[in-house]
């Protein structure tokens, strides 16, 4: 008889912390009303939202597009899991092909902490079906927060 062994399969994830120089409400404003996300739009650098829909609940969903400066769209879904506003966000994330069926879901948790008037913002995003789509959207989140940075500093001024 051989020994068994036993192997333990983990999906890559993702962890992207940043602080802002903003009190937490008002970083937790820009990223969930419409009258900051319109202003920042949320997409990373280059891309434009052309749709957002949602209903910030939990068991709410959100459907977005965006679109490349070549015109290329890239449509993403999701159902919100939990909304503790202003410190917890916890949603699933999946991209649609070109026919709108849906892909692999991910799960997007953001926690908003407060430390004196600055916010820092943690975005931990699990159950990726590769290494390859995880760096994917290291690049895309962290250009994504650049703006969210970018744009609370004009707020602020």
């Amino acid at each position: 008889m051989t020994p068994s062994t036993t192997r333990l399969v983990t999906e890559p994830e993702l962890r992207i912390t940043r602080m802002f120089d903003a009190p937490r409400q008002l970083v937790w404003d820009a990223w969930t009303k419409p009258e900051h996300l319109e202003r920042w739009q949320g997409a990373p650098e280059g891309m434009t939202v052309t749709l957002l829909e949602k209903d910030l609940r939990p068991g709410g969903r959100f459907t977005l597009c965006m679109r490349a400066p070549d015109g290329a769209e890239y449509w993403l879904q999701g159902e919100y899991l939990e909304v503790v506003a202003p410190e917890l966000l916890v949603f699933t994330h999946t991209w649609l092909d070109a026919a709108g069926r849906p892909g692999k879901a991910t799960v997007v948790r953001m926690t908003f902490d407060a430390w004196g008037r600055k916010t820092e913002v943690t975005l931990h995003q699990t159950g990726f079906a590769s290494e390859g789509a995880r760096d994917g959207h290291e690049e895309g989140w962290g250009s994504t927060l650049d703006r969210l940075g970018d744009y609370l500093a004009e707020v602020a001024r």
